[in-house]
């Protein structure tokens, strides 16, 4: 399978936070066949294990989230309509006349419903509408909604992921699956590779709330190193340069306060070292990704970082290149399957 068709396949699956039982054992069949044992925590975290050849062999955990921003149904309105709360961070003004599933008794597709521009009141055409303000659209008979969706039920996007000229990709849900498609390479990577220390790739639920999956496995598996890995802002006309990173540009690599100094320098050194470009991401504070949380786990765990340029984040049109997935996973593989302990230690 391509790097393409991997991406498409997992974007494909449908799983918005709180609700990753949905798309669990699948992921858990892209890890199977290329590891020593997958299993499902009962977070529904989905992890891969490789066992490491050392006698003495350390932890060391690679993570990137599988959730997605999506809806939740909060009521019925007259007419066949539902009203809808958020899941994540959902931005309001993507989301207006979007196709949507709502994951009933039975999938219901409908679309967000939005006032043409001939019947906005001067004061609404430059609001921002709010998510309680929105409502779906189903075309159903009222008796029949109710039979087929309940208040709770989930709600996601329809907008599969489509080709684009020069290696790149399109669509919902990029943010995370292409970090979880960076997993299933590392693992190809590493198929017949001696590494020294057990490997865990985690592909972990609930990031786009509070970090959860990543608390509750790092605690779990009491790494003595993490790997992040997650999409970051691609770069577009008008965006902060500072902020935003060019595709096909090397990979983005995080530097601040939640990134451990020594492994950071390392990880740097085997981009080189294999001759793979990367960027430097500065990160003053709080990255907003699993790094946060994990970092803290226990009594402290180092951990280090590595992007992917993506443009258009939490909208129907995410776009990255498969080039920069690729090259993600290989710096990582290659990261992770040398005796990086025993590097960073002969600097200290």
């Amino acid at each position: 399978m391509n790097t393409e068709t991997l991406v498409k396949q997992l974007c494909d699956i449908n799983a918005p936070v709180g609700n990753e039982n949905l798309a669990a054992e699948k992921i858990k069949s892209f890890f199977g066949p290329l590891c020593d044992k997958a299993y499902i925590d009962r977070f529904f975290n989905v992890i891969g294990y490789k066992k490491g050849t050392s006698s003495d062999p350390r932890k060391i955990i690679i993570t990137a989230h599988y959730d997605q921003i999506g809806m939740i149904v909060s009521g019925y309105e007259k007419g066949g309509f539902l009203r809808i709360s958020n899941l994540g961070g959902v931005d309001t003004k993507a989301l207006l006349a979007s196709e949507v599933i709502v994951h009933g008794r039975e999938e219901v597709y409908g679309v967000i419903g939005a006032k043409p521009p001939h019947l906005l009141k001067e004061s609404e055409i430059t609001k921002n509408v709010k998510i309680d303000e929105l409502f779906i659209d189903t075309g159903f008979p009222d008796d029949v909604l109710k039979q087929k969706v309940s208040i709770g039920d989930p709600v996601s996007i329809f907008s599969p992921v489509i080709s684009m000229k020069n290696g790149c990709v399109a669509g919902k849900s990029l943010d995370n699956r292409a970090g979880v498609a960076a997993l299933v390479l590392i693992l190809k990577e590493l198929q017949n590779v001696k590494h020294p220390h057990d490997i865990y790739v985690v592909a972990t639920v609930q990031e786009e709330t509070d970090l959860l999956g990543a608390l509750t496995s790092s605690y779990a598996l009491e790494p003595d190193l993490a790997v992040v890995i997650d999409v970051c802002h691609g770069d577009m006309p008008e965006a902060d340069r500072a902020q935003c990173f060019p595709l096909n540009k090397g990979i983005p690599v995080a530097i601040g306060p939640a990134f451990h100094s020594e492994y950071t320098n390392a990880l740097f050194e085997v981009a080189k070292k294999e001759r793979i470009a990367t960027q430097r991401c500065i990160e003053p504070g709080n990255p907003g990704t699993e790094a946060w949380a994990i970092q803290v786990s226990r009594l402290g765990v180092p951990t280090v970082e590595a992007s992917i340029p993506l443009r258009y984040m939490h909208t129907a049109a995410e776009l990255v290149s498969l080039q920069d997935i690729e090259n993600a996973a290989v710096l990582v593989a290659r990261y992770v399957s040398g005796d990086i302990f025993k590097t960073t230690e002969e600097t200290d």
